[in-house]
């Protein structure tokens, strides 16, 4: 099943293709035939024109073979243009398959792996590309029609021919064998490299708390192992692709001595011309070329193989939901958990167990408890983001399994933890979502999230650029732009994880009196520790270990988890 899945993906990528594939096999099929002019023009002039003194056979032939060139030139030109077309739609669209299907996959899919996988999935559509547009391509093209020379042969040079019978089965085993001991090698080098790659891209996110500790001497050893690994698997993988290659060589030139030497012989018995042994030997470069290069590059074919597959394994992969089994307009954001369990493997503990919740529409409702509790993973749930493991998810009474990633999208608003902003402008950060949103109904999220007064005091606005992640601003600037991005498009239901994490007690404030104004006409649920936003809430949710253990209104819920201390309230000022 697993070698099937390539061709399944590959298949209506590259049946449009095949007029093209036909044009570049006819193209390949003359140059193969104009490629015999050399020989017999040599064939000529040492049987015709040196021992006749044919000088006007001379002429002619050297401007048939100018002809033969010129036309030689075109196809070959005609040829790489067509090729360089077939390239470009393979880009473009496996690389439009590889784009949706990363953004269809689950959450928990692309957690499964490094984002250093991910890349490389990428980098794989180009080795797909060279296989079939590339010099590989060409050489593919090109190998079949070493029968044609190989029948000329028995034409011109009927007592040698039979030696190339006996050579071409050497070249095809050899580079069988090539192919079978490369194949592993190239894969346990490009697992080594990729393995390397992983923990560059990881000490690069990391690069500012790596110069903060001073972690050069700790990460050295594992970058030098790594980096070693890579090396000894390249060596590995390079010595054993020289060692054939060399083969290829020698057999090549043992099988230019062999013909001569028995070409020799049957001129001496006047059953062979010199210039049919000269014109054979060209003949057999010609042959032998394209099978001494298919040793040299079985590498290329073994690494697209392992690139089909990658990407066939990738294509195969579960993926969200594409089409919505029912309609449903903008929801009033009623949610509701029916024993819900989560559990990130089949032997691994529950990390949400049980959790039964209801939720009505409107009011701002808190998930507290300590670290690992499962508050975060809770929101995911929530969000469509993870299936339950058992139990189901409702939004206004229907399973948010049935809903595509955009309608969730569209109607759940979500800032994570993570105050991650792509490159661009502050503009740009806000709308992602919708690209096509209004500059006034930016500038009102903006507001929403306390962010319009900071921003209008920058020199460019709305147009500042916001960096590689958003490291050019502030933490809590961050935070504002991801809370204004869920807010975006007033979706009913808003899930915010830790809003108040790169806030001071002013913006705090601000924002608590920001969310107890949106609370009249959204659903918000938010992961907090925050006095301040706690005392703004109509119900708190407590867990501990997954598991639910006091749920209800925020003052007897607070007043349990934390016995004789007050939450003051915030007030209109904006001041506890």
């Amino acid at each position: 099943m697993r070698q099937a899945r390539p061709r399944k993906w590959l298949r209506p990528v590259l049946k449009p293709l095949r007029p093209a594939f036909r044009e570049v096999l006819a193209m390949s099929l003359f140059v193969n035939l104009l490629a015999l002019a050399a020989p017999v023009f040599v064939l000529q002039v040492y049987d015709r024109v040196v021992f006749f003194a044919g000088l006007t056979t001379l002429q002619g032939l050297v401007i048939g073979m100018a002809i033969a060139l010129l036309f030689d030139f075109v196809l070959r030109q005609a040829r790489s243009r067509m090729l360089q077309r077939v390239a470009l739609r393979i880009d473009v669209e496996v690389g439009r398959k590889l784009f949706d299907k990363l953004f269809a996959l689950p959450l928990r899919a692309l957690e499964s792996k490094p984002s250093a996988y991910w890349q490389a999935l990428f980098r794989d559509i180009e080795v797909v590309r060279n296989v079939f547009s590339g010099a590989s391509a060409i050489l593919l093209t090109d190998l079949p029609f070493a029968l044609v020379f190989v029948s000329f042969i028995f034409v011109i040079a009927l007592p040698i021919a039979w030696l190339l019978i006996i050579v071409l089965p050497l070249f095809l085993l050899l580079a069988w064998r090539s192919a079978a001991v490369l194949g592993p090698a190239s894969a346990e080098e490009r697992n080594a490299g990729f393995a390397r790659d992983a923990l560059v891209a990881e000490m690069i996110a990391g690069r500012a708390t790596a110069k903060a500790l001073a972690l050069g001497d700790s990460l050295r050893p594992a970058w030098e192992d790594r980096h070693a690994e890579t090396i000894e698997r390249a060596l590995t993988r390079g010595g054993r692709a020289d060692s054939y290659v060399n083969l290829g060589t020698m057999l090549t030139v043992f099988t230019t001595v062999l013909l001569t030497s028995v070409g020799a012989l049957a001129i001496i018995d006047q059953r062979l011309s010199i210039g049919a042994l000269i014109a054979t030997n060209m003949l057999a470069g010609r042959i032998i070329s394209p099978f001494q290069q298919l040793v040299s590059m079985w590498r290329n074919y073994a690494t697209a193989r392992q690139a089909i597959a990658r990407l066939g394994e990738m294509f195969a992969a579960d993926e969200d939901r594409r089409d919505s089994e029912i309609e449903l307009d903008r929801p009033q954001g009623d949610l509701r958990l029916e024993n819900v369990s989560f559990r990130y493997a089949e032997d691994a503990a529950p990390v949400i167990e049980g959790v039964k919740l209801h939720i009505k529409p409107g009011g701002l409702h808190a998930v507290v408890g300590p670290n690992g509790s499962g508050k975060t993973t809770l929101l995911k749930l929530i969000n469509g983001l993870y299936p339950p493991t058992t139990g189901r998810a409702l939004l206004d009474g229907a399973d948010i399994a049935q809903f595509t990633r955009k309608e969730l999208a569209r109607w759940i608003g979500y800032a994570p933890q993570e105050a991650f902003l792509f490159a661009g402008s502050i503009r740009d950060n806000i709308a992602k979502g919708r690209p096509e949103a209004t500059d006034q109904e930016i500038m009102t999220a903006a507001a929403a999230a306390g962010l319009h007064q900071h921003v209008i005091d920058l020199p460019d606005g709305y147009a500042t650029e916001v960096g590689e992640a958003g490291m050019r601003l502030s933490g809590g600037l961050r935070q504002r732009i991801v809370i204004a991005r869920a807010l975006i498009g007033r979706p009913p239901i808003l899930l915010l994880d830790e809003p108040s994490a790169n806030l001071d007690r002013q913006a705090e404030e601000a924002l608590a009196k920001t969310l107890s104004t949106l609370a009249r006409d959204h659903t918000i649920i938010m992961v907090s520790h925050s006095p301040v936003l706690l005392s703004v809430c109509n119900n708190v949710l407590a867990l501990d270990k997954g598991k639910v253990v006091m749920a209800g209104p925020a003052d007897e819920v607070l007043l349990r988890l934390f016995p004789g201390r007050v939450l003051e309230p915030v007030r209109e000022g904006g001041q506890a």
